[in-house]
């Protein structure tokens, strides 16, 4: 996990289930939310390097990591 969010409670992102459980739903809902919160590019870009460095478990297990998912 990012250093600077540990600080921080984690961003809320809606279920992942359904429609919005397409992983580009996903990676486009996250970016976009950690992009509102004030991210800098370089932790979006690791969230985003991360999530995207193996499969779609992969994808889910990173970004509840990241971020708070309903």
């Amino acid at each position: 996990m990012m250093e600077t969010t540990t600080t921080k409670p984690k961003l809320r992102l809606s279920n992942l289930k359904g429609p919005a459980g397409n992983a580009f739903c996903i990676l486009g809902s996250a970016q976009t939310a950690a992009r509102q919160a004030g991210w800098t590019p370089e932790q979006i870009k690791e969230y985003r390097d991360k999530a995207t460095s193996g499969d779609y478990d992969n994808l889910l297990r990173v970004t509840m990591e990241y971020f708070n998912c309903r």
